[in-house]
């Protein structure tokens, strides 16, 4: 089962290190990582998505509580939240193709941010979901590179991760 953990952390030299190194350790996997800056130039905002067994997972939460760089820590997936990637992707657009591929990031609300003789790069946010469903739909042949961003969440209503 994939589980996103968001992690309010304290914005100093190693954090992000010893955070990895717990999953590291245990021999765990990180599926995405997305680390940035909050409204507080001393705290960080992690949020990271792996898979695991809820006692797994138990485990792993009260062990990064543990670490002294550790805020706070909130398991989005245990409620209501909203999650978002945005990946940015470099296909082939020749000829009679180029109609068909912006009908295609039209229908999945991405955008062309870039346009050559040859190539499109189109640009989408969504659930994860949804940037591998467009991905299924390119013919192999057309996409040239893929960048995503990793997940990113937030909880719905009242429930916050702040201090």
């Amino acid at each position: 089962m994939r589980r996103i953990i968001s992690v309010l952390v304290e914005n100093e030299p190693g954090a992000l290190s010893r955070i990895v190194g717990l999953f590291s350790q245990r021999n765990y996997n990180i599926e995405t990582l997305n680390v940035s800056p909050t409204d507080d130039v001393t705290l960080s905002r992690l949020t990271l998505s792996t898979f695991g067994k809820p006692e797994v997972i138990e485990q792993i939460t009260k062990q990064l509580n543990k670490l002294v760089d550790v805020v706070k820590l909130v398991e989005l997936t245990d409620g209501p939240h909203i999650e978002r990637e945005l990946m940015l992707i470099k296909v082939r657009a020749e000829g009679s193709m180029r109609d068909e591929l912006k009908r295609t990031a039209d229908i999945f609300r991405g955008q062309i941010v870039d346009v050559t003789s040859q190539v499109y790069t189109i640009q989408l946010a969504g659930t994860s979901d949804k940037l591998d469903g467009f991905i299924e739909t390119m013919n192999e042949t057309q996409i040239l590179e893929v960048v995503r961003s990793g997940l990113i969440g937030i909880a719905r209503g009242e429930r916050m991760l702040a201090l």
